[in-house]
């Protein structure tokens, strides 16, 4: 909202907004400069309808249009960067006190003044066992210490503070666990790049902390709330990669309709193949549900914190997203290999199965929450 209260990007559009931010940059444009462009034009701050008790609550629509236009780019590394942000890292920072070190990263992350890596993927455990983490933190005074590590934290190699899931005390119960606010040049942390060639614009690394000396004011929220506070946020960040899913794949769907209409056999265009054309509408079929199915549920998801419909848009991503990339890759043939096309999109776009959530564990989840999804189904 402007200073009188009225909406900055009611006269033409908040998706037109997000297109002027990004219209100037360069196609290498890393992270921090399009977070940096998007915080400058009132772009981040502008997807959130409004702040509640746990942070603010984001606009379904405009999250959309933010990750369509981020997607159109390209660089799907800094498109999943932006989606953790937005969807995760502003969130969880946004119920901090005023006056408070994550308050005023909080301003600074909606201003694009500095970027936040989410890190709780563990090295002491594997990404999905969350509560079996290793890294540590303990507080004696005024002063914490956080010493352990992590892996495969999206955009730890730019950015300027770290949020890290850490345990405060022994056990696996939600309870046991804390947020921290590390900055990222703080005495003890160590950042190293991951070694993947994928999504290098994610700037993803893996982090050390060795025994980190922070102010105590560097925990946020309540001691033990950590894991009620992520479960509150997780659903927006599954709504987004269903939101990313359909933007990414109707990208490529695009592009292999060009190639298809581009390349002849016998100077008939491949587009006219009828087995080809079946293939290529079943993606757009799978692709137009997919959407349908996050615009059913995006409501639910981030208003009432709904996990079940957050569940079944993560499953359907990763069941869809796989399967529409595939069959692209197939159809675009040789001309798939090329850099920026099907082959290579197609293992960047494998995060979507994997981070927050694996496809298999999610099915989990969604049979856990049948009751309910069936009741909808039948009302």
């Amino acid at each position: 909202m402007s200073d009188d209260g009225t909406d900055p990007f009611l006269r033409d559009g908040f998706r037109a907004a997000v297109g002027r931010a990004l219209e100037p940059l360069s196609g290498d444009a890393t992270l921090p400069r399009v977070c940096g462009a998007l915080g400058a034009a009132g772009i981040l701050a502008g997807v959130y309808r409004r702040t509640g008790c746990d942070g603010p609550v984001a606009d379904p629509g405009r999250l959309g249009a933010l990750l369509a236009a981020t997607d159109a780019r390209g660089d799907n590394g800094v498109t999943l960067g932006v989606l953790v942000q937005t969807a995760s890292a502003v969130p969880l920072l946004g119920s901090a006190p005023a006056g408070s070190p994550a308050a005023r990263v909080y301003e600074e992350a909606l201003r694009g003044a500095t970027t936040v890596a989410l890190a709780a993927t563990d090295a002491a455990a594997p990404g999905s066992d969350l509560t079996g983490l290793g890294t540590e933190v303990s507080l004696n005074g005024g002063e914490l210490t956080l010493a352990g590590g992590k892996r495969w934290v999206t955009g730890a190699c730019v950015a300027g503070h770290l949020l890290v899931l850490a345990r405060h005390r022994p056990g696996r119960h939600f309870t046991s666990f804390t947020w921290v606010l590390v900055p990222a040049d703080a005495p003890g942390v160590e950042i190293v790049n991951a070694a993947t060639d994928l999504l290098s614009g994610s700037a993803t690394g893996h982090i050390r902390f060795d025994s980190v000396r922070l102010p105590a004011d560097h925990v946020i929220g309540r001691q033990g709330r950590a894991m009620a506070a992520f479960a509150r946020h997780m659903g927006t960040e599954r709504l987004a990669g269903a939101q990313w899913a359909v933007a990414l794949t109707g990208r490529v769907l695009a592009q292999t309709l060009d190639v298809l209409q581009g390349r002849s056999v016998n100077g008939v265009p491949l587009w006219h193949n009828d087995v080809v054309r079946r293939d290529f509408a079943a993606c757009l079929v799978k692709v137009s549900g997919l959407r349908a199915l996050y615009e059913t549920h995006a409501r639910r998801v981030v208003e009432e914190q709904d996990l079940a419909a957050a569940a079944l848009l993560k499953s359907a991503v990763g069941l869809a997203a796989d399967e529409v990339l595939a069959c692209c890759a197939q159809l675009q043939g040789a001309d798939g290999f090329l850099r920026g096309r099907a082959q290579q999109i197609r293992a960047e776009a494998a995060v979507l199965g994997i981070g927050g959530g694996v496809t298999g564990l999610l099915l989990g989840n969604v049979a856990d929450g049948a009751e309910p999804l069936l009741e909808r189904l039948r009302a």
